[in-house]
């Protein structure tokens, strides 16, 4: 019998479906990925932005890691929310378990400017969880958060994934160019080169859920045993078609398109 890939993503949740949990799962399963999921928050959010957030408790984040990992393979990971210190040192004593690849999204606000994550809690991520990751992918902001730096240019972007793998740990890093302008640049430093990737830039508002969209492409491919670079490579074909053919839904910033690489789909809208 086949052995499926397995991918599993911690974090909070997107009851709209275009960020978090549910556009993880939508990842993994478009990319041929059994997925599965521990919850740190319950988020009430839509395009428009964040309502309220629901911590579950340390004790149950615990029990779900367990759960999951003394039961199911786990060829690949990431984290996405994770909203306290406590919450972050249960998975910091989780991590040693598990021998698979790691991928952080540092999901410290949301889109919509809204905080998913303490201040407080922070430093501690960079300083205590940072390290144990295979790959780390932060926006222009998060990048700065992390560093303490100002990213303005591409050199910037080099210099701060750099900086963020050797002086902070990451096991590579990298910087998402979303917020420059001109072409979409990513900049990724794997430990000992730099890589960059360009797509065009595709004018559009409807971009709720990329920075999920595109690290669970990222954590599907490495479940499958690709390396690094033809992950973040695929990764990003993914989710720039996601967002080629987004949707015109909610009131705010619509999401991404899951299933926008599907053949049927381009023959649909080509």
């Amino acid at each position: 019998m086949k052995q499926a890939a397995c991918a599993l993503k911690i974090g909070g949740t997107d009851p709209s479906g275009g960020a978090g949990i549910q556009a993880d799962l939508k990842t993994f399963q478009e990319l041929k990925t059994y997925g599965m999921s521990v919850i740190t928050s319950v988020v009430a959010q839509n395009t428009t932005g964040v309502k309220d957030i629901h911590d579950l408790s340390v004790d149950m984040l615990r029990k779900q890691l367990e759960a999951v990992s003394s039961d199911m393979p786990i060829h690949a990971f990431k984290t996405g929310m994770i909203a306290s210190k406590d919450m972050m040192k249960a998975i910091a004593e989780w991590l040693p378990e598990i021998a698979a690849p790691y991928v952080m999204d540092p999901v410290m606000v949301a889109q919509s400017g809204d905080p998913l994550i303490k201040e407080e809690s922070r430093l501690w991520l960079r300083d205590n969880l940072l390290p144990y990751t295979s790959l780390v992918t932060p926006n222009i902001p998060e990048a700065e958060d992390i560093t303490g730096g100002s990213i303005e240019v591409i050199d910037d972007m080099k210099e701060a994934a750099a900086q963020i793998v050797t002086k902070f740990g990451a096991g590579a890093a990298l910087v998402k160019g979303g917020h420059m302008k001109g072409q979409a640049i990513d900049v990724l430093f794997d430990g000992s080169e730099i890589h960059t990737f360009s797509s065009e830039r595709i004018d559009t508002k409807n971009t709720h859920g990329t920075g999920c969209t595109y690290s669970a492409a990222i954590t599907a491919h490495l479940s499958h045993g690709s390396s690094l670079v033809e992950a973040v490579e695929q990764g990003k074909y993914f989710v720039t078609e996601a967002i080629r053919h987004s949707f015109e839904l909610g009131q705010g910033s619509g999401p991404t398109n899951h299933f926008a690489t599907r053949e049927e789909v381009f023959n649909k809208w080509l």
